[in-house]
């Protein structure tokens, strides 16, 4: 089965943001890195197989308008929960990528019975109590992205020889990365304290060999959500639903079509 993906233009508190949308099924909005995304992924096109998925630019990133006010990745939690709202879709699942888990965790803590099932992989947004979350600030923006792959070729499978629109997309990418997560770097410190609350069950995957967000932070979110299951991805990196998209798309597909 070919996925066919449409992209439309919403109106979200003022910022036009870009939304592609593919597949049918139960509603799963799904939430990108910090680096921004690609258009098509094989990962995105097997949920999109089981599910309707919704994968929105972030304010500032790819696609959608940059707006001058936005301070916080819970500002950025809003504006999805207000696009859920404006499409009219409940019961949602949320899968959340690096950056994006950061979001989706936010989104939870914001309204803990409204989402049917969370899968966060390589989340930030809690300290680590083990090690650090990578600094983007010190590298290229090329060492950043290549950095979250455990092997070099996959990284190639995905960006090729990267291009100079995909350089510049990663350095607005970052701007907007220091613009709203900046102080402390990449993590909440109230997010541990307010994911007590939420009802919805929750997976977390990591890639075992993460250079960019330390395990102890997927441990870390399995302690705070009352219903977690952590899981790690043999010889894969931060990128895992990149590197190993296969495997990250039937742990999400099996945990999310459990009842």
């Amino acid at each position: 089965m070919s996925v066919v993906w449409t992209d439309t233009v919403k109106e979200i508190a003022g910022i036009k943001l870009h939304l592609s949308r593919a597949g049918k099924g139960p509603p799963l909005l799904l939430l990108h890195h910090d680096i921004g995304t690609v258009d098509r992924l094989p990962f995105y096109d097997a949920l999109a197989e089981k599910f309707d998925v919704l994968i929105p630019h972030y304010p500032g990133w790819g696609k959608s308008e940059r707006p001058q006010w936005m301070r916080h990745p819970r500002d950025i939690a809003a504006v999805h929960a207000w696009l859920l709202t404006e499409l009219d879709l409940s019961g949602v699942s949320l899968v959340g990528l690096g950056f994006g888990g950061w979001i989706a965790a936010e989104m939870a803590s914001l309204a803990p019975r409204d989402y049917h099932k969370l899968v966060l992989v390589g989340a930030m947004g809690i300290k680590p109590p083990e090690g650090d979350i990578a600094d983007q600030a010190i590298v290229s923006y090329i060492v950043y992205p290549r950095s979250g792959f455990h092997d070099e070729a996959a990284f190639a499978a995905v960006y090729g020889d990267v291009s100079t629109d995909q350089l510049e997309a990663w350095d607005i990418a970052r701007e907007m990365s220091f613009r709203v997560a900046w102080k402390p770097y990449m993590y909440s410190q109230t997010l541990p304290h307010l994911l007590g609350g939420v009802q919805s069950p929750a997976l977390i995957v990591w890639g075992d060999d993460d250079q960019i967000v330390p395990l102890s932070a997927g441990q870390a979110y399995a302690r705070a959500l009352p219903v977690a299951t952590l899981t790690t991805v043999p010889a894969c990196g931060h990128f895992a639903e990149m590197e190993k998209p296969d495997a990250v798309a039937k742990l999400a597909i099996d945990f999310l079509s459990r009842s």
